[in-house]
């Protein structure tokens, strides 16, 4: 652990202490402003003296429970996590004070306060700790807290973390050297970096490593008091989160698959159902607009949803099930075999069941610009009414191409598809095949209604700025 991380984290305490007292005063002042006691006057007797020495000791309760909540790990976590965190610590809290105040009268009279304060305790909270993680990430472009890693394995996996790690200086790692695999000449000039303090931690990203390569390199980390990180394969992320029960005495693992199992599954329905009315009437008019556009461009239908020999559209859904799929149609009508017989050897995507061809003489002129904005795919919202595709999800994909998925990259199929999803606001279809199966499998086993949150939000940035079309 770095010794700039333990300075932040420890800095949070009085930061938090301040931030909640902050909150209090300013409740209270709000409380004696003008145009509150103009509508309704103060008829209790309060002096800020009183009232700070009764807020002070609830304050420190308020830390107690951050405590509880896990607010001072020095790990850490996504800004989404840690906000939803202080918002459910901060009203839990603020639960005992309404409770005494709203019934026993013993703390103060004044519900107003109560109010304005749990509001603005969320508020200043969550403020200050979006300065301190600011502050942090500053620091970490100057490279002052961040982890020098020496990265081992020649794999995708090995290539694409340096990459991330390069890109985004606010993960705080900064890749010092990089090599194959592990030897012992190597372990030798790991061993003088450490001596020089060049070194912090040690990644294997290496999924074919030798049982005994790995036993040899995490003895050497623990000898060395280096970190030691992994890079799981495709086996190991299907695994998922898993639960231990003992029966006799024995332990016997549970894999879930996934958190959208009972009130999971009923949150993101609603969700669901909400999210896509609300969507639907905020773009009806583009539909419009491309319906119109579509018709004035080129012969043919404003719908893609029948295939050249007049059956339906189909794309795969949840547990492998097909379902009827429609959407803009942005390419000439009868043309969509092409892509199977003359157009095979201009896919890009050969090394995955998907096929994209690059620059597709198919695609009409509009058909090019609502694919380029993914306006093709808005009517997937009406999909997501029916109960067909949810909002967030792995994209759904055609029966062919399904068919030569590998075991392991059925993992997808867990759930419903999506219209946008993991894989779409980290690459969209510029990535490989491989990494959008991990992806899409570290939302199915990690999701929450913040990530799901967080997907929607960053999806129209996605789809505005970067270049691969989904």
């Amino acid at each position: 652990m770095k010794r700039s991380e333990l300075t932040f984290t420890l800095a949070l305490l009085p930061f938090d202490f301040l931030a909640l007292i902050a909150a209090a005063t300013a409740a209270f002042f709000a409380r004696f402003h003008p145009a509150l006691t103009a509508l309704r006057p103060v008829i209790f007797d309060l002096d800020l003296q009183r009232y700070l020495a009764v807020v002070t000791p609830i304050v420190l309760m308020f830390i107690a429970v951050f405590a509880v909540a896990g607010l001072y790990s020095v790990r850490r976590s996504s800004i989404g996590s840690e906000l939803s965190r202080v918002t459910l610590a901060c009203s839990a809290s603020m639960a005992t004070v309404f409770a005494i105040s709203f019934f026993s009268l013993t703390l103060f009279e004044s519900r107003f306060i109560a109010l304005a304060a749990w509001v603005l305790s969320i508020l200043f909270v969550s403020v200050t700790r979006l300065t301190l993680r600011g502050l942090q990430r500053s620091l970490l472009h100057l490279d002052i807290g961040t982890h020098r890693i020496v990265v081992i394995g020649d794999t995708t996996a090995a290539k694409a973390l340096m990459n991330e790690f390069a890109r985004k200086r606010r993960l705080g790692f900064r890749v010092v050297a990089h090599h194959k695999t592990f030897t012992k000449a190597l372990a030798g000039r790991l061993r003088q970096m450490k001596r020089t303090d060049k070194i912090d931690e040690i990644v294997l990203a290496d999924p074919e490593a030798t049982r005994q390569q790995t036993l040899e390199l995490i003895a050497f980390t623990e000898q060395e008091h280096l970190t030691f990180r992994y890079s799981a394969d495709l086996f190991t992320a299907a695994v998922g989160r898993s639960i231990v029960h003992t029966y006799a005495g024995v332990p016997v693992i549970e894999v879930q698959k996934t958190p959208l199992d009972g009130w999971g599954a009923i949150y993101k329905r609603v969700f669901d159902v909400v999210g896509a009315l609300l969507l639907i009437i905020l773009t009806s008019p583009i539909m419009i607009i491309t319906a119109i556009a579509i018709k004035v461009d080129s012969r043919g239908p404003v719908f893609f949803k029948t295939l050249d020999d007049g059956s339906k559209s189909q794309r795969i859904g949840q547990s492998g099930r097909p379902f009827p799929y429609f959407k803009f149609r942005s390419m000439r009508p009868g043309t969509h075999s092409m892509r199977y017989d003359e157009l095979s050897g201009d896919n890009t995507r050969k090394d995955s069941p998907l096929v994209k061809i690059k620059h597709d003489p198919r695609v009409t002129r509009v058909g090019a610009f609502i694919r380029k904005f993914s306006i093709d795919e808005l009517p997937e919202f009406f999909l997501v009414l029916t109960g067909r595709m949810s909002l967030v999800g792995p994209r759904p994909h055609l029966p062919e191409e399904v068919d030569q998925y590998k075991p392991e990259q059925r993992k997808v199929l867990t759930i419903k598809p999506g219209i946008t999803g993991m894989a779409q606001i980290s690459g969209r279809a510029d990535l490989d095949f491989n990494d959008e199966v991990r992806l899409d499998t570290y939302y199915i086993e990690h999701w929450s209604p913040w990530l799901d949150l967080y997907i929607l939000f960053k999806t129209p940035l996605v789809v505005i700025f970067s270049k691969g079309a989904s």
